[in-house]
């Protein structure tokens, strides 16, 4: 598929595909014409990253995480690292989104008077 259908599947933008590709945590294919190709496999790909990038890791972390996820080899430990680190990242989310939940509620009661 071409760029234009990644981005539509993964909602993310061009210019942010194009950044994973330049960066190398999106590696894509090209064409003799020098357009860029992806596969169903780089969809798995971005939507990895997409659920990553929510939880701060930097762009080399999310390369090592992509090269974890991608082997065979024995990698719980370092996998379990990440996890630590994921944890706390995702409650910090959680208490913004209660946060934003709360402000939401205010609103609408304040319309409903």
């Amino acid at each position: 598929m071409q760029i234009g259908e990644l981005a539509e599947r993964t909602e993310l933008s061009l210019r942010t595909i194009r950044h994973y590709d330049e960066v190398g945590l999106l590696p894509a294919s090209r064409t003799e014409g020098g357009f860029r190709v992806y596969t169903e496999r780089d969809v798995e790909r971005l939507t990895h990253i997409k659920r990553m990038k929510p939880l701060g890791f930097s762009l080399e972390e999310m390369a090592e995480l992509l090269e974890l996820l991608g082997t065979d080899e024995p990698v719980e430990a370092r996998l379990a690292d990440y996890l630590e680190r994921a944890h706390p990242e995702r409650d910090r989310l959680a208490r913004k989104l209660a946060q934003a939940d709360e402000f939401i509620a205010m609103l609408e009661q304040r319309l409903q008077r």
